[in-house]
């Protein structure tokens, strides 16, 4: 049965341009104090459950969107699923982005932290060759998956809280993930390049 998540992942962001995604990281709101609360306290009952979460999440993103396992060398070419249920591998990495919504959740009321962490996974994800237009789908996965964890606990509001803390992180890792191709692409160049660069900025 699938899950209806809007507002998170759309096929248009498969056409972004890094200008676009440096826009929609500069609009991104930080969620509101009783968001982060909302979000505090559903956390304390999804934790009990986080490989669980994890391990639904990425099944459901590869059912989703199958371009996702081009990412995942372990998981490339699986084509039954649910096999993945069982598999260590998924597990583990499903559990390693668990953690980072635990503390992203712990470091919601303390931006600057929340900030630095998510833009050097952001950084990182570019090294694994984990473009940004994928970052947005874990979080309408995510949700999709705690909703029958939470099961009454779960509202219109909860889930706009859910969604808010998301666009804010993946924001946030869009413009690690930019800032380190940036970076990587100034190194590349050849140092007569980058004198032409400066000659032609003066």
């Amino acid at each position: 049965m699938g899950c209806a998540i809007s507002g998170l992942a759309t096929k248009t962001e498969f056409s972004q341009t890094d200008q676009e995604d440096a826009a929609a990281a500069a609009a991104a709101a930080h969620p509101s104090e009783e968001q982060i609360q909302m979000v505090k306290d559903s956390w304390k009952v999804i934790r009990d459950d986080i490989a669980k979460v994890g391990i639904i999440m990425f099944v459901r993103l590869f059912e989703t969107h199958p371009e996702c396992k081009d990412v995942f060398f372990l998981f490339r070419d699986v084509q039954d699923l649910e096999r993945l249920r069982t598999n260590r591998e998924l597990r583990a990495h499903g559990l390693r982005v668990m953690s980072f919504i635990e503390k992203s959740v712990a470091r919601l009321d303390q931006p600057e932290r929340l900030e630095a962490l998510a833009v050097e996974l952001g950084k990182s994800h570019y090294h694994y060759n984990a473009a940004p237009k994928y970052y947005n789908y874990v979080g309408a996965e995510f949700i999709c998956a705690v909703q029958p964890i939470l099961k009454e606990r779960w509202t219109t509001e909860l889930e706009e809280a859910w969604k808010m803390m998301f666009q804010y992180l993946t924001s946030l890792m869009k413009q690690g993930y930019q800032e380190e191709s940036a970076r990587q692409r100034n190194l590349a160049a050849s140092p007569k390049d980058r004198l032409d660069k400066k000659n032609t900025a003066l």
